[in-house]
């Protein structure tokens, strides 16, 4: 185990892309494959049980493996020799029939597929216990008040609910292509040498069907040996992800430092500490998740850069995604667990919020206002004047409804109670809670189809 993984990954996933799980993804192709043959008569169905009875991973040389793969250029091959080794030594007839019709890429590809479909189970898993968090969060605070801030700077009021409402919406969005992209890439590989299952004869599409079925994988309608859209769909897809993940993880640390103080993540024992300063409580989880945000791209685009794969078979732009898919993987599952785990622990100062709503000494309602005041004159005049009362209480420090209240272009147009009315952050809100309703109750349907 190496001294980061917990910090950086899910064990569960992490699990999934072990060296025992990667070695018995291919010896559960091989068992099938032996199986599906049987079925379709290509070989005895003693020997598909003889063969199946030794593709047990514990049973396989390990360190042997690997000085194989060294040699041969990828694992299926040492691995088929081993196995063919075992079968011997209980069934030598049936040791003939080990791989059969088969190539090397097609056990490690379709291994591959077996681990990816586990891990996205897993990671599907978090996912939608995540979406179950934010729904909740997002109801609790549909009406709590909230600077909204674009380019770092305060903006207009907005409600916390209308804010996890969108890091929900996008969530959302990304249950949706996890669920397509299974659909359309958890697929089997199988196609022998050149992709025409040449050595099954007229067998081989019915082998095929029989296999796709053994392994519960979809039936491509012909092998996808040099063209990986679909492994780099996965990539792709869990890239966005990471960068969502990475999203959220930017805002919660924006809204945890010091000088804004709005949400925290939980305190725990150990959790945020420093090695020199007893006070600090640092956004560790989120550091995690903006880790692996970083990293997850360039990954990426190793998978796109590796899809230009030569004629049937390729040289090296295979290889070059056996590190980098498991690694997406890997570090996506990683921050999503953080995430999923932080969500329903944070701590969130409503209080804090509406104090940090002054600290502009009323420019956050400067737009209310020059709204208020273009339905009684054109806009840029109404803006101009607005905007010259925001220069003038920048410069004296003073407050905006005040300043306001001093211009007689503006007390002629609007009355003490409309200014009054413009400078209450509940009545320029929009449409933020029917927002927030609608990505709730979206939410919720997606959770309950889920259950169905």
């Amino acid at each position: 185990m190496n001294l980061l993984d917990s910090l950086f990954r899910s064990a569960a996933v992490d699990a999934a892309f072990s060296d025992r799980a990667t070695l018995q993804g291919m010896l559960d192709f091989e068992a099938a494959l032996a199986r599906a043959e049987s079925r379709a008569g290509v070989m005895p169905a003693e020997a598909a049980a003889a063969i199946a009875a030794q593709c047990k991973a514990e049973l396989f040389d390990h360190a042997a493996l690997a000085q194989g793969a060294a040699r041969a250029g990828n694992l299926a091959i040492p691995l088929v020799k081993q196995l063919t080794t075992l079968v011997a030594a209980e069934n030598k007839e049936a040791a003939r029939f080990v791989h059969w019709g088969a190539t090397s890429q097609d056990a490690v590809d379709t291994g591959r597929v077996l681990q990816l479909r586990k891990a996205l189970e897993l990671l599907a898993g978090d996912l939608n216990g995540l979406v179950e968090s934010l729904a909740t969060l997002a109801e609790q605070h549909r009406a709590t008040l909230i600077a909204g801030r674009t380019w770092m700077q305060h903006a207009l009021p907005t409600t916390l609910g209308v804010k996890i409402a969108a890091w929900l919406d996008a969530l959302l969005r990304h249950r949706q292509r996890l669920e397509e992209t299974g659909n359309r890439c958890l697929v089997l590989q199988f196609g022998g040498a050149v992709g025409t299952l040449a050595a099954l004869g007229s067998s081989g599409p019915e082998v095929a069907k029989a296999l796709a079925a053994e392994l519960m994988l979809g039936l491509p309608r012909l092998a996808w040996h040099s063209n990986r859209d679909r492994i780099t769909e996965i990539g792709a897809t869990l890239g966005l992800l990471a960068g969502t993940v990475g999203k959220i993880a930017r805002d919660l640390a924006l809204h945890m430092q010091t000088e804004v103080a709005e949400i925290f993540e939980p305190a725990e024992e150990g959790r945020g500490g420093s090695s020199t300063m007893p006070h600090k409580r640092n956004p560790v989880s989120c550091a995690v998740m903006l880790g692996a945000a970083l990293r997850v791209p360039a990954l990426v685009a190793g998978l796109l850069a590796a899809m230009m794969q030569e004629d049937e078979r390729s040289l090296g732009g295979w290889h070059a995604e056996w590190e980098a898919l498991p690694e997406v993987v890997q570090l996506t599952a990683g921050a999503l667990h953080h995430l999923a785990t932080i969500v329903p622990k944070l701590e969130i100062d409503v209080e804090r919020m509406k104090k940090n709503l002054d600290l502009t000494d009323g420019l956050i309602y400067a737009e209310a206002v020059s709204m208020a005041l273009a339905e009684k004159m054109t806009r840029a005049e109404a803006h101009e004047i607005v905007q010259s009362a925001c220069v003038r209480v920048v410069r004296e420090r003073r407050n905006l409804r005040d300043a306001l209240s001093a211009d007689p272009r503006i007390t002629g147009l609007l009355s003490a109670a409309e200014l009054d009315r413009l400078f209450d952050p509940r009545k320029y809100l929009g449409a933020a809670e029917e927002y927030v309703r609608g990505v709730v109750a979206a939410s919720r349907s997606a959770l309950s189809e889920r259950s169905a």
